[in-house]
């Protein structure tokens, strides 16, 4: 079969909703597409531990930590499935993870911010998490079967991640009046990042338009955005807050709410490498893939003495 042919085919599975499998035919800018998008994913999941991970010890409570002690751990695995799903598109997980500490692969700017209170934690679960089950809701029901079925799991637990979020932030609104201050501060630092989240409008998205052609996403970037907007300015309701942005109000003849421009300039300095904690969370991530190299030889050690074992046992 021609090329061209082949690329019939693979549109004609697409548009009739069957999964993509990794011993498919595929186009290559298909394949590179998904190996860009979901070995960012990946990264962004083990990096989105680390702005978490430094409030273990200094959370208010044993409850309270041994929570946060597992929503870092499910980050790991979704990291580790994540990489998984890559590997499957022919790229290794060490290629990958080199990408990363090149500069070359990116991870979502939002961990690129530092968490100083206790209620920031709170905002990363209810804003942070929440922006990104918009995203990957969605994802569940992408083209590649590999990646939807990951995002299945995912899912589930990022739901329990965000209403342990919101949770803390819940407390914290209801006590004292240093508590509130605390909860208003957490709202007005993530509530601008996080609808960076979603990342550049439609018109300046370089994969938007070929991603949403062959479903790898299902909603465009200002929509999702539009749907989070919606949906946190009723929830921050409940919580007796407001949100950091006057323009903020409801449009009755579109039935969605108005709001602010985003900082773009901020936006693309953080992507490019310049947010407050870029360096501290590349560094970090180095730092253990450097101590973690005695673990991957000795696992490889002990792999191939297996397999020895098992064709002399043969």
């Amino acid at each position: 079969m021609s090329v061209q042919e082949l690329e019939k085919i693979f549109q004609a599975k697409i548009d009739d909703e069957v999964k993509i499998e990794p011993k498919d035919w595929m186009p290559e800018k298909y394949r590179q597409n998904l190996i860009r998008q979901v070995s960012q994913h990946a990264h962004s999941e083990i990096v989105g531990m680390l702005p978490e991970g430094n409030w273990i010890t200094r959370a208010p409570s044993l409850k309270r930590k041994a929570i946060l002690l597992a929503k870092v751990q499910d980050e790991a695995g979704h990291g580790l499935y994540l990489y998984s799903a890559t590997e499957t598109l022919g790229v290794t997980r060490e290629q990958t993870i080199n990408e990363l500490h090149s500069g070359k692969a990116k991870y979502s700017s939002i961990f690129n911010y530092p968490t100083l209170t206790w209620a920031d934690i709170g905002a990363i679960g209810w804003l942070v998490d929440g922006a990104a089950i918009l995203n990957q809701v969605m994802l569940t029901r992408t083209s590649y079967g590999p990646y939807a079925r990951a995002m299945v799991r995912i899912c589930k637990e990022e739901s329990f991640h965000q209403r342990q979020g919101f949770e803390i932030l819940l407390v914290l609104s209801r006590g004292s009046k240093e508590q509130r201050a605390m909860c208003q501060d957490a709202v007005d630092r993530w509530w601008w990042p996080s609808l960076m989240m979603f990342g550049p409008h439609d018109s300046d998205s370089t994969h938007s338009d070929q991603s949403m052609k062959w479903k790898i996403k299902r909603k465009s970037n200002d929509e999702l955005r539009q749907n989070f907007v919606d949906m946190i300015a009723e929830q921050v309701k409940v919580l007796g807050m407001t949100l950091p942005d006057p323009q903020l109000t409801w449009n009755v003849k579109k039935e969605h709410y108005d709001f602010g421009e985003i900082n773009w300039e901020e936006f693309w300095n953080v992507v490019k490498g310049n947010g407050p904690c870029n360096k501290q969370r590349l560094d970090a991530r180095k730092k253990a893939w450097q101590d973690g190299e005695w673990v991957r030889e000795a696992a490889a050690v002990y792999a191939e003495k297996r397999r020895a074992r098992q064709q002399v046992a043969a």
